[in-house]
């Protein structure tokens, strides 16, 4: 009896589940008066995953998206989406994709902007609520759980700290400045890296290395 509790206790403290993406799904509105804003820089992380990956994305009415299907760094099939349904209605291209290719929600990885977290920032995590982004609360709800993994980008608060709430559409719907997009660019590379760790190692293993991880002006290549 103590030798078999024994093994038990060892078994519920293993490590935890490996959790490796199938599906990466980047947030944001289509057309182009929303190309390079704060909300869409889930979009523009897809589309340099693409073009590391050497992934071909076209419109795929199926699941209302930009999607495209190869092959990883690591030679693992994978999936990109860009939900065209507009942010509030993700999760409907979220729920049609994965459906199609019945995929369980853990294997989704979904990538956004958070005003949360400050512009040279990105936050991994497994599962969690929405946290007031509406396009992450669509995913949950067409999901039916919080438990899959999502990589949040910083786009940082509007400056007025009571701003209201046409300040806040203004700013998410905004264009970084300069100094910003300088340091995005350095972002986008850092989320590539963070994928392409998760993809071989999974999300955990990427997000004890890369959630202590910032870019800052000092850090920018002159």
């Amino acid at each position: 009896m103590t030798d078999s509790s024994t093994v038990q206790m060892t078994d519920t403290s293993a490590a935890p589940k490996l959790v490796i993406p199938q599906l990466i799904v980047g947030l944001g509105n289509p057309g182009a008066k929303y190309d390079k804003t704060r909300h869409n820089i889930g979009f523009e992380a897809i589309d340099l995953l693409a073009q590391s990956w050497n992934i071909d994305m076209s419109e795929n009415r199926k699941f209302q998206s930009t999607f495209g299907e190869g092959r990883g760094p690591h030679g693992d099939k994978i999936r990109l989406l860009k939900p065209l349904t507009y942010m509030n209605l993700s999760g409907q291209a979220i729920r049609a994709t994965t459906d199609w290719f019945k995929l369980p929600p853990e294997s989704v990885l979904v990538i956004y902007d958070d005003m949360d977290l400050a512009v040279g920032k990105i936050r991994l995590r497994l599962s969690g609520s929405a946290g007031g982004q509406k396009g992450m609360k669509s995913a949950i709800a067409h999901l039916g759980t919080q438990d899959f993994p999502r990589l949040r980008i910083g786009i940082d608060s509007p400056k007025n700290l009571t701003a209201s709430d046409k300040d806040t559409v203004s700013h998410v719907l905004g264009q970084f400045s300069k100094a910003e997009a300088q340091i995005m660019a350095e972002v986008l590379q850092m989320v590539l890296s963070a994928v392409e760790l998760s993809l071989k190692q999974g999300v955990a293993k990427a997000m004890s290395l890369y959630n202590s991880r910032s870019v800052t002006p000092d850090d920018r290549i002159a």
